[in-house]
């Protein structure tokens, strides 16, 4: 598994330059602690990716929809989901079945309902320098 350590504008061009590689069906699944740069990463997958509106945090919405040449993305944080039974209430089989890029924050929340292939992207604070992460794909 490759391992690279980012600053957030190294980050935002690396997901930038992945978000531009991707082509649907696409399912990232995004996991770190609160804080780590999922959210980031998933901005810049998505400008990438050609999405011209803001992408925010879905935390409270749960489920982010966007336009993209491409595709539909759909951007899900899962962390407020208590148990994977609660996927299908946001529309999870729907994104998932979509011709779409799909995002994926918290995935480990979902259990056995995340299904494979996807790329798998695991990010980390680095000890003493609180302006870079580590990044595991």
């Amino acid at each position: 598994m490759p391992v690279a350590v980012f600053t957030r504008t190294e980050l935002e061009r690396w997901g930038e330059a992945m978000g531009a590689s991707l082509h649907p069906p696409a399912l990232i699944a995004l996991s770190g602690e609160l804080g780590s740069g999922k959210t980031t990463l998933v901005q810049a997958l998505c400008r990438g990716y050609g999405v011209e509106e803001p992408v925010t945090s879905p935390t409270f919405a749960l489920v982010h929809e966007y336009r993209a040449p491409g595709s539909p993305v759909y951007h899900i944080d899962l962390f407020r989901i208590g148990a994977p039974g609660e996927l299908r209430s946001i529309g999870w089989e729907d994104a998932l079945g979509a011709h779409a890029l799909v995002c994926v924050e918290w995935p480990e929340r979902a259990g056995t309902a995340l299904p494979r292939p996807r790329l798998a992207v695991a990010l980390e604070h680095v000890t003493g320098d609180p302006d870079r992460r580590r990044v595991t794909w």
